[in-house]
């Protein structure tokens, strides 16, 4: 069996499924996935008391090799998929900055809110 590179793969697609809809591709997709560096999760808010100690400010870095810095489990768990989705220029719509989104961690009694932004290649 072969095994393909998840960026080969990702190229190899023009187009994708969603929903029944098939959505063309811009032609853009192979120059924009190479723009992405990581997505950093910034700690914008904290409330109560959170069980790993985030405060306002602290940073985690995520890249395809990893993730740099410390972050509660169920804060990652739940941020994955927006992170991954980042990390390979999907659009959210509903965003004013396509780059940059919020996420908040699960606990609703201690409220931790993330910062999510990608890092892009300078040119």
């Amino acid at each position: 069996m072969t095994k393909i590179k998840r960026r080969d793969f990702c190229k190899a697609a023009p187009y994708a499924v969603a929903g029944g809809f098939v959505l063309a591709g811009t032609g853009q997709e192979e120059k924009m996935a190479d723009k992405v560096t990581a997505v950093i999760a910034k700690v914008k808010s904290q409330e109560g008391s959170c069980g790993l100690g985030h405060k306002v400010g602290d940073v985690v870095r995520f890249t395809e090799a990893g993730v740099e810095g410390k972050i509660c489990i169920h804060a990652l768990y739940s941020m994955m998929p927006a992170v991954f989705a980042m990390l390979f220029e999907a659009r959210f719509p509903w965003l004013e900055d396509p780059d940059t989104k919020t996420h908040a961690c699960p606990d609703a009694y201690n409220p931790v809110v993330f910062e999510i932004t990608r890092v892009r290649e300078k040119s």
